[in-house]
């Protein structure tokens, strides 16, 4: 057996990276599940959120619709819609790693939880967007 050298690493050496940088590395890496937990939710919050801004545009321009105004259920429709489709799909589509080769990923309740500590944010996020920057820029 040869003994190769290694060099040795000063911890001085070791650069520090900061904040940001460190912020921006977790980004680009994400794990897979997560990635896919807040892309469910995002998708979902998009459609319904585009959706919900034509109604609001729609009656801000005046449209007699039916029903009359129901913006408020409509807005809780959506956020309802995103919180539960987004857990149920990320259960669907998240399966939890076992850790063990050769043996099947488990589906649990924490894959709902995952998705929905993903929507909650999102759903709002989305919602914000749309009607702070998105609206202003329509009308």
């Amino acid at each position: 057996m040869t003994d190769v050298p290694t060099p040795r690493v000063d911890r001085r050496d070791v650069r520090r990276r900061g904040f940001v940088e460190v912020r921006w590395r977790q980004f680009r890496r994400a794990p897979r599940p997560v990635f896919r937990a807040v892309m469910t939710s995002l998708s979902i919050a998009l459609v319904l959120g585009i959706a919900f801004l034509v109604y609001d545009i729609a009656l801000d321009r005046g449209s007699s619709l039916p029903g009359g105004d129901l913006r408020l259920l409509a807005l809780t429709l959506y956020v309802a819609i995103v919180l539960v489709a987004g857990a149920v799909l990320t259960y669907l589509v998240v399966p939890l790693p076992t850790g063990i080769e050769g043996r099947r990923a488990t589906r649990t309740p924490w894959s709902l939880a995952l998705g929905l500590f993903a929507a909650v944010p999102i759903a709002y996020l989305v919602l914000v967007v749309l009607h702070e920057i998105v609206k202003p820029l329509l009308t």
